[in-house]
């Protein structure tokens, strides 16, 4: 039987005297599309590695991690946390660079592998979209207090602004503060009021001073035209950061990604010379072994993978693809796997001796200065500064390392998103003009984003950030990305591909993961989701009401709901019986790229060399997919199907 193979070599030399005159003219039409331009690669592989590196280690290390280590056992939840690092996210880490790599497209378009689950990466793309509009509007508030800190006296520390009112809590009118017990002195020394209901002057600057926030989400008010204009110095950087493409981005992030490191060292040899800060890594590193029992705790390590390994969204898969097919993806995905949880430890240390410097400031225990989220970060840290000798110069310092950490991977975000969109739809020449493209994108990710800086913008923030791009939606996305790859395009073929180009046979652990642990743990973790739903809120008091929840889930399905619509779209659009569509829209349409010729074969083992496919995807591999009209031809039924997509004649009916 002739291969799918041969068949389309045969049309290729066959083709031409069919056709006749018609391919002269194709080529004369030819002349009039615009050049097309070459595909770029990284400079170099450690450019790729430091991008990973400043895509996964972000704010969560610092804002997310310290606070879930607190709430869930100190030491103790490193235990889930590791689990579910070594049987997810390392393993969907490798996956996603290992096929971008393999296939040589963005995030949207690998997916044609499985056409029939290609929805999988229009739901990576729209999370992805969600988190370019609101991640960036961190990199303004961090904007603002840089901007702030440039004082002889931190505007945070004191009760005497414009901003502060009577309940405003000042630690330094303390002193000599002859109030009742459980009340404080005010700013006006005749009024007393209840210790419950003071604010610290870090709260009030925060809430009253940089958000200027509202009541509540149905209370949208103004613009804080100061964030505006933070907000637009963050897109203006990080356009310009990438705007060139990746080798450009590839050497920005050897500063972005480095300097952290730098300032979080100082902040530990600082933070550990603090009075109290012992106390705060006792806390760190202490477990609750109880703590293990609690569903709630291996929930919250498995979702604090996928955050902080940005897994689920396409990025990883687009970045991926800009790499030689050859490319040891193995490497990368340990050297990162092992920066990123080293960090998150390490950030651990540093944050909770600024912690315990804090308890011991304000006369509490560690627990009851910790924070979630902006309230660790722009409350906590700003507070705990403020008290440090040569505070201003600690602040800039401070402000300095966050919006690096979140230019990094909204750098990442952005060019995984924009490479998904020119590679899945060449027909418009977006590469061709990726300058103006990007300043399309920048500029109606600004608009959208200007719904946060608003006076309830706060309230959007937090729904974005607790639907739009959530664990739950992360979760749905990796669930559906192993099913595709291992049950779909088939995870034998996959896995010899991927040794065939890299040289070497990763072991069995991998294909373990990718069919059976990695997406057991996402669908059990978002079912679990489901049944333990709790409604998002604002700190401890502040309930959406329903039709603020009724928008949070609408931000959620808006990217879940591309896998089953796209993949009953598919189907009915595609001619031909049912068995025939089926086939169709279950073949793959896109093959792997050719790998270069490896310098020396004696460095291919000896498992990698007797791969199954391995010898035909010398001589038979298909070059970078061709963006042209899919003609599927069913030689035994005689049905022609057309459908748009990427040039492929390799599933006949003789298949």
């Amino acid at each position: 039987m002739m291969t799918s193979t041969d068949k389309q070599t045969l049309e290729m030399e066959e083709r031409p005297q069919e056709m006749g005159g018609e391919v002269e003219k194709k080529e004369e039409l030819g002349k009039e599309e615009p050049e097309e331009v070459e595909r770029e690669g990284w400079g170099n592989k450690m450019d790729f590695i430091m991008i990973c590196i400043g895509f996964a280690v972000g704010l969560g290390n610092v804002w997310r991690f310290p606070y879930l280590v607190f709430k869930n056992g100190g030491g103790a939840f490193l235990i889930p946390y590791f689990i579910s690092l070594f049987i997810s996210g390392v393993p969907i880490f490798f996956l996603e660079i290992s096929i971008g790599q393999m296939l040589q497209v963005g995030g949207i378009s690998v997916w044609e592998i499985y056409p029939i689950l290609k929805g999988v990466g229009f739901a990576g793309a729209t999370i992805a979209a969600i988190m370019c509009t609101y991640y960036i509007v961190i990199c303004a508030w961090s904007f603002f207090y840089l901007f702030s800190s440039f004082t002889s006296t931190l505007p945070w520390g004191d009760c005497y602004n414009s901003w502060n009112d009577i309940y405003c809590n000042d630690p330094a009118l303390q002193d000599n503060c002859t109030a009742p017990t459980g009340f404080f002195c005010t700013t006006n020394s005749s009024i007393y009021l209840n210790q419950s209901e003071g604010e610290s002057p870090a709260q009030q600057f925060w809430e009253k001073r940089a958000l200027g926030i509202s009541d509540g989400i149905d209370e949208v008010g103004g613009l804080r035209w100061d964030l505006v204009g933070c907000l637009a110095l963050a897109w203006v950087v990080t356009y310009f950061c990438i705007w060139k493409g990746v080798k450009q981005t590839g050497k920005i992030v050897w500063f972005t990604a480095l300097i952290p490191y730098v300032i979080l060292l100082a902040l530990l040899i600082r933070g550990l010379t603090l009075d109290g800060a012992s106390e705060g890594i006792k806390f760190y590193v202490t477990p609750d072994w109880e703590r293990l029992k609690s569903p709630t705790v291996w929930i919250d390590a498995a979702t604090q993978i996928f955050f902080s390994y940005s897994v689920g969204i396409g990025s990883l898969i687009s970045l991926g693809s800009y790499n030689k097919v050859r490319n040891n993806a193995l490497l990368d995905t340990l050297v990162v796997g092992f920066v990123n949880a080293g960090t998150s430890l390490f950030a651990g240390f540093v944050i909770f001796s600024i912690l315990g410097f804090m308890a011991h400031q304000q006369g509490v225990e560690v627990k009851d200065v910790v924070d979630e989220g902006p309230g660790l970060t722009f409350v906590a840290y700003p507070t705990a500064v403020y008290y440090m000798p040569g505070g201003p110069a600690w602040a800039v310092i401070f402000f300095a390392m966050l919006i690096m950490l979140g230019l990094d991977s909204q750098f990442a975000i952005l060019e995984g998103l924009v490479t998904s969109l020119m590679d899945e739809f060449p027909q418009y020449n977006l590469r061709q003009n990726r300058a103006v493209f990007l300043v399309v994108v920048c500029s109606l990710d600004f608009l959208l984003g200007l719904l946060c800086v608003t006076e309830g913008g706060m309230y959007f923030f937090q729904l974005m950030d607790s639907y739009g791009a959530s664990g739950m939606c992360l979760l749905w996305v990796a669930f559906w990305e192993c099913i595709a790859l291992s049950y779909g395009y088939g995870i034998k073929k996959f896995y010899n591909v991927i040794s065939d180009n890299m040289g070497f046979t990763p072991g069995w652990y991998w294909p373990l993961c990718w069919a059976g642990l990695a997406p057991a743990v996402s669908l059990g973790i978002f079912l679990f989701s489901l049944i333990d739903y709790q409604p998002a809120k604002y700190g401890e008091s502040y309930y959406y009401p329903v039709w603020g929840e009724i928008l949070g889930w609408m931000m959620a399905i808006v990217s879940m709901q591309w896998v089953p619509i796209y993949a009953i779209y598919i189907f009915l659009t595609t001619p031909g019986t049912f068995k025939e569509r089926l086939h169709i829209i279950t073949s793959p349409k896109i093959q792997p790229a050719i790998p270069e010729k490896l310098e020396d074969e004696s460095t291919i083992s000896v498992e990698a060399k007797k791969s199954d496919i391995s010898d035909t995807l010398n001589a038979n591999s298909l070059p970078p997919p061709v963006y042209n009209e899919l003609v599927v031809e069913n030689e035994k039924n005689g049905v022609t199907t057309t459908n748009g997509g990427l040039e492929n004649k390799a599933f006949s009916g003789d298949e």
